[in-house]
């Protein structure tokens, strides 16, 4: 069952758990698109590659990550989900922290003009 179906400028996410310890998405980012480069203040968040070929910047460094490859992602670290690839990105994230509110999302730059 699934929790909440986010639809975005750059794909979907779904939530798949939400509990008071940790959040599981399934994030899918179509072609050619990339989320907002991004921080958090209360949660870390660690990301697996289950479909296609991402491209993660984790403070200012580009990362390549292929199926089956993780990135965590530490409290407070700028970061973005990018897709510079022909087929869609799909990635698992857990969130862990004290909150996991759409509202934790300090957004640095963002190709879709949103704060």
């Amino acid at each position: 069952m699934m929790l909440e179906i986010g639809d975005r400028p750059w794909g979907k996410y779904y939530v798949l758990a939400d509990e008071p310890n940790y959040k599981l998405k399934r994030i899918e980012v179509n072609p050619g698109q990339k989320l907002s480069y991004q921080y958090h203040h209360k949660r870390q968040e660690q990301w697996t590659i289950i479909e296609g070929d991402a491209t993660v910047v984790l403070d200012d460094k580009e990362i390549s990550l292929k199926y089956g490859e993780s990135i965590f992602i530490p409290l407070g670290a700028k970061h973005r989900m990018m897709n510079l690839s022909d087929k869609p990105v799909v990635f698992i994230e857990v969130q862990t922290g004290t909150y996991f509110g759409e509202d934790d999302i300090v957004r640095i730059e963002d190709e879709y003009d949103r704060n």
